[in-house]
Formats: C-alpha cells, structure tokens, sequence
C-alpha cells in the first residue's frame, strides 16, 4: 500500500500533548512495537541471507561453477508495443560473457511485491501472465522496469575496452574461463557478506547516525549550525570542513560541551581518555584549518537547551549523531572517505546549491547511495537568492527523479527548498518544516530511516540472487536437456552394440572359418585334379602359357623327356598359381562381408574403415626388416612358380627336373602291371606297348635270371648259342632274324616313345610327391601344404579385418560409453543444481516475506 512519512497532523507548529514518561519514552508504546517486531525480522533476514550467500560461495566452489548473466533488451513485436507499458514481464537476451556461444530468449518478470525477479525462458504464452492494474506496475516496486534486468549488488564491471575491436580488452572478456568469472562474482558475494554484517551492527545498534554532505560550497556546515541553532561548525566563503565532525549530544559525554581529537590507531571510546584528547570547542575551528591537508575524524559534544520535542540532537528519544563531511568534489581522497563512509550510516542528508544543482560526483554519489538508501533526505540550500525559483524546482525534482525515484515520489517530506544562512539567525517556516520532517524522518518513522536502508540492500541483494540462481537455472535446465537428448540418442545405440557385439564376433569368426576352410578344400581339390592329370601325361591345368615338347626324334629323345618333365612340373605350379586367384575370389568375398557386417553393426557417425583390400598383393613376397625379398620357400612354404613367372616352385627345385633312364624305361611299374595284381591307378592307359614287353622282359632277366637259371645254367646257354652260331645254316639265318628285330625295335621307338614318356615321366612325377607326402605328413606334401598356405593367407586377410572391424566397435563402443557416462554425470549434476537453484529462489522468497518495508505507525 502507499505510504506516507508523516501524518497531516504532524507538522510543526502542531501542539504537543505533555509527555509523563522518562525521556526516552516520548515514541508511542504501538509504534516503538512495531519497529522492534520489523527490526527483529529484518535480523532474521539478515541471518538468512548470509547463510543463503554462503551456501552459494560453497556452491560455486564444490558443485557448480555459478555463471555471471548478461541481459540486453530485445525489441517487443508490434502486436504487444502497444501493450508494453501494462505488462510486468520484458523480454531479454540471455548470455554470457564466458560463453558467447550461448543466447536464449528469455522474459525477465519483476514481481509486484518489490524486487524479486524470476527469469524464464520466452516459450511461456503472453496469455499466460497475470493481468496486474496500472496502479500496482511501478508503485509497488522498488527498482524500475529498466533496472529490472540488472544487477545492483553483484555487478561486474566486464567491459573494459571499446567493444568491436577483436584486441580491446573487451574482447578478451569473453576469452576469460568460467572458473575467472566466478571468482570474480565470488569476491562480490563475499563483499556482500561483509556489509550485510555492517548492516547488522547497524541495526542492533540503538542509535542513529545522520550524514550531512554534499558538493563544495553547498552549505553543509551552515545547515548543520542551523539545526543546531549555534555557530559550531567552521563557515567560510573557501572549503574549510576536511574533517568528519560528528556532533553528539553532550549527555553521552556527562553533560560536558567539549571537542575530542581520537588518537590514531586506537579505537575511540567516550569513558576511555587515553583514546582521545579532549579540547575546547572554541578551538575547533583553528584544528580544522591547521590540518586542513590532513583527514581526521572529530567528535563534537554539544549540549541543546531547547525543548527535546524540538531538538534533533536532545531528542530524548534516541542517541543521535550528526555528521559533518567535507564536500565531495574537494579531491578524491576525500569523495572516497565520504563514499565508504555512507555504508555506515543510517539517514544521508544530502546538501545541494540551488545555484549549481547535482554535479557530477554527487550524481555518482546518489546513485551509489541508492542501492541501499531508497530514501535520501535531500536540501536544496541557497533557495532564496534564486530568482526563478519555480524553474529551479522543476530541474531539481527532474534530477532527483532520476537518481532516487522513491525519493522523488515523496518529494514533498523529502526535498525542502530553504535558506541555511537565513534560518541560522532568524527562524523561517520553510526551515521548520524541514526540522519537522527530519526530525519525523529521523525519530518516528524509524521503519523508514533506520531499517529501510538495510531493508532496500537486502530486498536487492535478494533480487540479485534471484536473477542470478534464475539465470544459472535456465543454464541447468538446458544441460538438463542436453543431456538427457544425448543419453536418449546414444543409450540405446550403445545397449544395441553391447547386446549384439557377440553376435559381430562369432559372425566374424564364422565368416573367416568359412572362408579360410572353403579355400582349403578348394586348392587341395585343384591340385589333387591337377596330380591326377598329370599321371596321366597330361599337363595339370589348361594354361595357354604351358604346353607339352615336341619329338624331335630319337637323337633327341633325352631332351625330349626333361622338357616333359618340365612341362608337367609347371603345369602342377600353375593349378597352384589357379588356386591361389580362386582363394582371392573367395577372400574378396569374405571381405566384402565383413565390410557389410561393419555397415550393420558401426552405429552413425563412426568412421568406417579406410583400408582398402588388394587381393593382387597376396601370396607375394615380403622383404624383411633389412630390405632383403624374402621367397616363400625360404621360409619353410611349398609355393609356386617355376620357369612361367609363378615363383620359386616345382620347377625351381633341381631333384624335381632331374632326368634319369626310368623316365624313358619304367620297369618297375611295367612289372606291377603284368606280374603284379593286374591293377593300375584309374583311368591309366591298359595298353601294352611291345616297348613295355622288352622292358619287361629285360626288367624280368635282370631281376630273376640268375635266381631261375643259376649262373652255370646261363653260361652254358650262352655257349650252346655260340655254337649254335658257328654252323654254316644258323649263320645265314642269324642276319636276317636280327635285322628283322632291330627293324622293329627301332620302328616301335619311332613310333610308341612319344606318346609312352609323358605318362611315364608323369606317373614318376606323382611317385615323387606321393613318397614326399608319405615322409613330411599331410601339412608337408605338395597338396596338404598348398592348401594349408592359401588357408592360412586367407585366414591372415579375414583376420585382419576382422580385428580392424572389432577394435573399431569396440573404440566406437568405449566412446558411446564415455559419452552415455558423461551424460549421466552432466545428467546429475545439472538436475542436483536445478533443485538447489529452486532450493535457493524459495529460501530467498521466504526472506523476502519477511522483508516488510512500512512506516511507523
């Protein structure tokens, strides 16, 4: 509701009725009620509130790192313009200097008891906010729409260069870490425990503390004699007060009048006089001009013979003391000690020169005032030497308007336009009216003088907080949000790999133990193939690169069968070279399925793998750490190759090409066939060449001749023969039967030899790597050891990728891990600060409550 200082009745001149009591019993027993109940909620208050700043500084340090918002205005749409002025909410830009990245349209709503904001984000409907009257918009409050987006107690002075320059210190604001900042915002709410315990002194103490000041020359001392109806303070037409005189009541000092000089580092006390040195108060004002350069602090006892009714000093009410400071713009040293000095006062009274009006330093000095002051009690000096009085108060009450909008409102008890000079010597009514007023001011409404002060800094300090905890609010809840998005958009992928990262694994397995199992059974059935065809004379594989000699003839029969050895051996290396590209057909294929399995299981976002398969670059040589090419046969491998650039091979290996008198004569094989079981390998040749029969004959007299016919036998045949020979008729028989044989003998070379040595050659050719299987086991033969190699380069091939595919879901696994626990941990902490914020803005309102600014009843 509105209040007022004073009631009608109270202006002076008003009678008094008798006062029975002791002296310090003239308030009201209601009135001095109330304001031990305010007072001691606003104690209560004060409690509260340092403990909710020092759960913040704790907070800050422990928990949460607390952001300093930034609000600008943002323009309203045209549509509301027209309602702008009705509505308590204003739309702003939030950010912040440590994160420039960051802005969210926010609506920033002053509420209608007083100073608590709330700030939330802009998605609220316009509809949704609460029709208020005119009446309660700007009444009510005690900051003003304008300020409303601001900080007054917390405020950091961040700009600190011309802005626009990427090297003005300004920009280098923004660049500053968090942790700077809010120590930064730390130091203010550290500052800001130590004056709530100022305050508190403040108000358990029972005095009041009244402070004259204002600009050079304003008239301070010549006000501060008139209210004191005696010449006490220095008066000159130069400055001449540089020294704080505080004026008491001459009871607090056994009832003697006397100036007391505090000595320096000693605390003052009045019943301690080894703390001061006592002097005449006719020799204040030779003190004050022999120290003029120096700051001292004087205390002046005074005694008023007037009636307490009518003194301020000798009230009987309450100890009072008037301060009389120098001016402010004498030199900063002293605007200093007058600026500190305010925090410990209870009533300012601020002097200013009708002629000169508010300079620049008592601007600076009100408004700083005002954070904690509402209410300044201003007087405008020199009134009556104006000519145009009317357009003097206009400018003046425009300039207070400005600068202490709660003074300007009740301007009429709290601006007096007066005289000092005149009133000193002859008493006026504009005077007295003033006296009437800050005598009201001062000992009946002590609600407003002594408490209101404290109330006004504490009800800001609140609505800092609140905009701070609000804005730090909007931040959680944002992380909040962030986080719980994330955790929403990778939880499930990363339960999706947990639950099918077995499956990828026996899939891999499967896929490498398919392939590396089919190239085995694939190179082990081409070669068998290949052996087969080859003990059959012919080549193994159909390679255009191979193909079998030419018979040159019987001089060149020896040639003849190393070039079929050499053939046929080349041809086994080419079903080698053959199953090796078939095994790059299938590991192509297999790698290819990882790769599809890659694409299934990586989630989004996971980089697939850059590894680029070239199946020409298996089964090739390698170079060892030195350089040196290393050949597969070199390292314990049967490879391929030969003469047809296939590597070191079968036709590499001088045991396998070495030509010997079986290839062309295969007796043993020739007598297993006739004399043997009667059995030959499939799909042989049945076909018994006359060749075959001399050399079985021959093989069959080598091997059992001397065994069936006994050495005598065969000696005596050969003589029978011989004589055989030296008949006439035998003789002439003997030639032509001879001819005859070696006829056909020579006719069967011609004609069975070619055909005869490839399969001869051949069946050798899979003796030989029969006999190798049977001594090196199934790994070491010709086969099983092609087979168990391109296995083996298969499995190699598949088992990389298969490692590259695994360790690339299990990076991409840990690191959805990492995120999901980060998210969590963001997740925690954002929701325990959103609940201590909330925590905090319902603490703050509760102290709030509490916070009652009245006037004495």
């Amino acid at each position: 509701m509105a209040l007022s200082y004073f009631p009608n009745a109270a202006r002076v001149g008003s009678p008094q009725p008798p006062v029975e009591s002791s002296p310090k019993q003239h308030l009201n027993e209601g009135v001095q009620e109330v304001y031990v109940e305010h007072r001691n909620k606003l104690l209560q208050a004060l409690d509260s509130t340092k403990s909710i700043l020092g759960d913040l500084r704790l907070f800050n340090k422990d928990n949460w790192v607390v952001r300093y918002p930034q609000l600008r205005e943002q323009p309203a749409p045209a549509a509301e313009s027209s309602n702008a002025s009705r509505r308590k909410s204003m739309r702003r830009s939030l950010s912040f200097p440590d994160d420039p990245s960051f802005e969210a349209e926010v609506i920033v709503s002053p509420a209608k008891d007083g100073l608590t904001r709330s700030v939330t984000l802009a998605t609220i409907s316009d509809k949704d906010e609460e029709p208020t009257a005119e009446a309660e918009e700007e009444g009510d409050r005690l900051i003003s729409p304008a300020e409303a987006s601001d900080f007054h107690v917390f405020r950091l002075d961040l700009k600190l260069g011309a802005h626009g320059s990427s090297s003005s210190p300004a920009a280098l604001v923004a660049q500053l870490e968090k942790s700077s900042i809010a120590n930064l915002l730390d130091d203010r709410i550290l500052n800001a425990v130590g004056h709530l315990d100022k305050l508190r002194s403040r108000i358990e103490d029972t005095s009041s503390k009244v402070l004259v000041t204002g600009d050079l020359n304003a008239g301070k001392s010549t006000f501060v004699n008139a209210l004191l109806r005696r010449e006490v303070m220095p008066v000159d037409q130069q400055p001449c007060t540089t020294a704080f005189c505080e004026v008491h009541d001459a009871s607090e000092n056994d009832g003697k009048e006397e100036l007391h000089i505090p000595k320096e580092g000693v605390p003052y006390s009045v019943a301690d006089e080894s703390t001061f040195t006592r002097a005449s108060l006719t020799d204040l004002d030779a003190i004050v001009s022999e120290n003029e350069n120096e700051s001292q602090v004087l205390k002046v006892y005074l005694a008023d013979p007037r009636d307490p009714q009518a003194s301020l000093l000798s009230n009987g009410i309450v100890d009072i003391s008037l301060i009389d400071a120098p001016g402010l713009n004498r030199d900063n040293t002293h605007t200093t000690r007058v600026f500190s000095r305010q925090e410990e006062i209870d009533v300012v009274v601020f002097v200013v020169s009708a002629e000169n009006h508010f300079t620049l330093s008592a601007k600076e000095f009100l408004i700083q005032a005002s954070h904690e002051k509402a209410y300044l009690f201003i007087v405008v000096n020199k009134y009556e030497q104006i000519r145009d009085k009317a357009k003097c108060r206009r400018l003046v009450l425009e300039q207070i308007k400005q600068l202490s909008p709660r003074t300007y409102e009740d301007a009429e008890d709290l601006v007096h336009f007066v005289d000092s000079q005149q009133a000193l010597h002859n008493d006026t009514a504009p005077f007295s009216n003033l006296q009437s007023a800050l005598r009201s001011f001062v000992l009946v409404k002590r609600s407003k003088s002594k408490l209101a002060p404290a109330s006004t800094y504490l009800t800001k300090l609140l609505s800092d907080v609140d905009l701070l905890v609000g804005a730090n609010a909007i931040v959680a809840q944002t992380e909040l949000d962030r986080a719980q998005n994330d955790l929403n958009r990778v939880r499930p992928v990363l339960e999706k790999m947990k639950s099918g990262r077995e499956a990828l694994e026996e899939t891999l397995e499967s896929v490498e133990d398919h392939g590396a199992t089919r190239t085995r059974m694939r190179t082990k059935e081409l070669l068998a193939d290949a052996i087969e065809r080859v003990g059959q004379g012919k080549l193994g594989v159909d390679d255009v690169a191979i193909s079998m000699p030419s018979y040159t003839g019987l001089l060149g029969i020896w040639d003849y069968v190393h070039e079929v050895r050499r053939a046929l051996i080349s041809s086994l290396d080419a079903a080698v070279k053959l199953a090796e590209n078939e095994a790059r057909i299938v590991t192509t294929e297999a790698v290819n399925k990882i790769t599809q399995l890659g694409d299934e299981h990586l989630p989004e976002g996971v980089e697939r793998s850059r590894r680029v398969f070239m199946p020409e670059a298996m089964f090739s040589t390698r170079a060892d750490k030195k350089g040196n090419r290393k050949s597969r046969r070199a390292a314990g491998a049967v490879v391929a190759g030969g003469i047809y650039g296939l590597g070191i091979g079968l036709a590499q290996r001088p045991e396998m090409l070495e030509t010997t008198f079986f290839d062309l004569f295969d007796v043993h094989h020739q007598f297993w066939v006739h004399f043997g079981e009667g059995k030959v390998d499939d799909g042989e040749d049945m076909a018994v060449s006359t060749l075959g029969f001399a050399s079985v004959g021959l093989g069959a007299l080598t091997m059992i001749g001397g065994k069936a016919l006994g050495a005598r036998g065969l000696f005596e045949g050969v003589v029978r023969v011989w004589d055989l020979l030296e008949n006439e008729t035998a003789r002439r028989w003997a030639a032509p039967v001879i001819g005859a044989v070696t006829i056909g003998l020579a006719a069967y070379f011609v004609i069975e030899l070619p055909s005869t040595v490839p399969r001869t050659v051949g069946r050798r050719i899979k003796a030989s790597l029969a006999r190798e299987s049977e001594e090196m086991g199934e790994e070491g033969s010709f086969v099983g050891g092609h087979a168990a190699r391109v296995s083996r380069e298969t499995r190699k091939v598949l088992r990389l990728a298969s490692w590259d595919l695994k360790e690339r879901f299990r990076a991409a696994m840990d690191e959805h891990g990492r995120e999901v626990h980060g998210a969590e941990e963001i997740e925690r902490r954002a929701r325990k600060a959103l609940e201590w914020f909330h925590e905090v803005e319902r603490r703050a309102s509760e102290v709030r409550e509490s916070v009652v600014l009245v006037g004495a009843v």
